[in-house]
């Protein structure tokens, strides 16, 4: 007998599993239904675009830096083009053997092969290109492009070399470019919302920025902006057909205010000898000549340098890659005078009127030590003016003496010292203009009124750069207000530093001028052989920078022996007057006498400038 209860429960679980199936298969279809529409319609555009980037792919394009030109529109750097032979390094297992089967048919110099060698596994890792060989010949082309089939990864193409036309001329103001890091590349990929990637390169060195320099300091103007090239591509990567190009945007090219000619006679001038020469155009404080000597083959730096080459150059003794017109540092010695001088002044420590018997010596009263002057028997009675001109150091051993270090220190200030007075120097030192503070942290003594007497002349801890001591000329020109200085002449207006004086007067700051020239033409002058080389009035102060303190002219000529103990020459000028347009200062390291040995390098390059307008 059947029983109905039971019945109807089976009914009933059919009826539940039958529902959960249906439920089951129901769902799975609305799963099936939503992807087929996410795949073809809501996603479809994502999908889209992810084909087509495994498609295609983004080839960079280099641009060309700007060019770089003097004031007169000459050019200093350019980019130089040629065929060069070109190695695929990460495709090829054996340099070695590589080299030799190109030599059967091009002639590659030991200096090439030592460079491609050096730098092999370096360019084989970055997957980098590396220059084999140079500014190829006809000849040259011909003959490898016939056989090119033989050496699938290597190729000619044409390339640009980062060139200075004047390769020793401009090594500390212009710089030199290298080698861009990954860190950097990045960076700058970023900035225009690209990444790194294979890269089109129109330069021999691929990727490059500037290391010093302008090259350094305006690289993002000179760099220009990354363009690119889209292809479609196969699946093993194989490029097809070019979709799309924007073209790479070349650097600006920058307008220098540095006179080709007058560089040109300052570094013959200077003649190699360890120094600098900075000059200057007084009214817009735009910088004319910039030479620090020895300097160092730009063009070899930038386009490849055995690293024997290189060590030797960071090697060497004088010291070619160092700065000295905007880092080194050099005791002002007595071109201060003019500016302890105005202190004087200032303070109303003294006047025009005031004199002092100078005996030749100064003796400091705390406890007797005796400050020497240059002149034997001393300069009898004397005023600021004829102070000036002969270069007592006895009167402003006195002046400085009655002055208040900290009043004295920011009144050097004023005019340069201690500070960057340049917008757009590489890296440029401020020098060191000392003060009680300085010496207790820095050596922990207190400060001594015989310090203060040194500075009177320009000696003891003060320093100074031969760019700030050109600075320091042109201010003394400009009567106490000048624009910082610059290698560019952009629109925006730089700043200006103004001498704030309560005592000053114009009349004050004629005398300093007139005493300058006089340091030339008055027969009493220190610098009185320069008179004749020039056909125009001067103003100057020349000085004798001690790096051996000595009490005699005989203890001296002992020292001297040894060349690095020699004096260094320093002066500074500006001219013509009694308007001038053009600073200078000039310093050659040991080379004794301010006014006979760096005075005729200031008179030829201010010539150059002066004679030519």
């Amino acid at each position: 007998m059947i029983d109905l209860n039971q019945r109807t429960q089976e009914k009933k679980n059919f009826s539940n599993r039958l529902t959960v199936v249906y439920l089951f298969f129901g769902l799975l279809f609305s799963f099936f239904l939503f992807r087929t529409f996410s795949l073809q319609v809501s996603s479809y555009t994502d999908y889209e675009l992810a084909s087509l980037k495994n498609k295609t792919r983004e080839i960079l394009i280099q641009p060309r830096r700007g060019i770089i030109y003097d004031r007169n529109g000459k050019i200093i750097v350019n980019n130089k083009p040629s065929y060069n032979l070109i190695l695929n390094p990460s495709k090829i297992n054996n340099i070695d053997e590589h080299i030799s089967k190109i030599q059967v048919l091009i002639n590659i110099s030991e200096e090439d092969i030592l460079f491609v060698k050096e730098n092999f596994k370096r360019k084989a890792k970055l997957n980098r290109e590396l220059i084999l060989k140079k500014n190829l010949s006809a000849e040259e082309i011909a003959k490898f492009e016939t056989r090119r089939y033989k050496f699938p990864n290597t190729f000619i193409d044409e390339r640009y070399s980062r060139e200075s036309i004047y390769s020793g001329l401009f090594s500390h103001s212009i710089g030199y470019v290298g080698g861009l890091s990954d860190d950097n590349l990045e960076e700058i990929l970023n900035e225009q919302n690209l990444s790194p990637k294979e890269t089109i390169f129109k330069y021999s060195n691929g990727y490059l920025e500037g290391k010093t320099g302008l090259e350094k300091v305006y690289d993002k103007r000179l760099r220009g902006y990354f363009g690119k090239k889209i292809y479609e591509v196969d699946a093993s990567g194989k490029l097809l057909d070019e979709l799309e190009e924007i073209p790479a945007r070349d650097g600006e090219n920058l307008y220098t205010s540095l006179d080709l000619n007058s560089q040109k006679v300052a570094y013959e001038k200077i003649d190699g000898r360890r120094g600098a020469v900075v000059a200057v155009e007084i009214d817009t404080g735009a910088i004319v000549t910039y030479i620090s000597s020895p300097s160092f083959p730009i063009n070899k730096i930038t386009n490849g340098m055995s690293s024997k080459e290189f060590s030797k150059l960071l090697n060497d003794k004088d010291k070619p890659f160092f700065d000295r017109a905007g880092q080194g540092r050099y005791s002002p010695a007595s071109t201060i005078k003019p500016a302890i001088g105005l202190y004087g002044i200032e303070n109303k420590i003294i006047d025009w009127e005031y004199t002092i018997d100078d005996p030749g010596f100064f003796i400091l009263p705390e406890d007797k030590r005796v400050y020497r002057g240059w002149k034997k028997g001393g300069h009898g009675t004397i005023n600021l003016m004829n102070a000036i001109i002969e270069s007592s150091n006895t009167f402003f051993f006195s002046l400085a003496y009655n002055s208040e270090i900290e009043k004295l220190v920011e009144h050097l200030s004023n005019f340069g010292f201690g500070k960057n007075i340049c917008m757009d120097c590489f890296i440029p030192d401020k020098g060191l203009l000392p003060d009680p503070e300085w010496k207790m942290n820095t050596l922990n003594f207190g400060w001594f009124k015989g310090d203060t007497v040194n500075m009177g002349v320009g000696q003891g801890y003060l320093s100074a750069t031969p760019i700030q001591l050109a600075y320091y000329s042109a201010f003394l020109a400009k009567k106490g207000k000048l624009d910082r200085f610059s290698f560019i002449q952009d629109a925006n207006p730089p700043k200006k530093d103004i001498f704030i004086s309560n005592n000053l007067k114009d009349q004050d700051w004629d005398n300093i001028h007139n005493s300058m020239i006089g340091v030339i033409d008055n027969p009493k002058g220190t610098a009185g052989r320069l008179k004749n080389l020039k056909s125009y009035k001067v103003a100057a102060k020349s000085g004798t920078v001690e790096l051996v303190s000595t009490e005699t002219k005989e203890d001296y000529k002992i020292i001297r022996k040894v060349e690095g103990q020699r004096d260094h020459a320093i002066i500074i000028a500006f001219a013509p007057m009694p308007n001038p347009k053009y600073a200078i200062s000039v310093v050659i390291e040991n080379g004794e006498s301010g006014g006979s040995v760096a005075g005729p390098v200031a008179i030829e390059v201010l010539n150059s400038l002066i004679n030519s307008e």
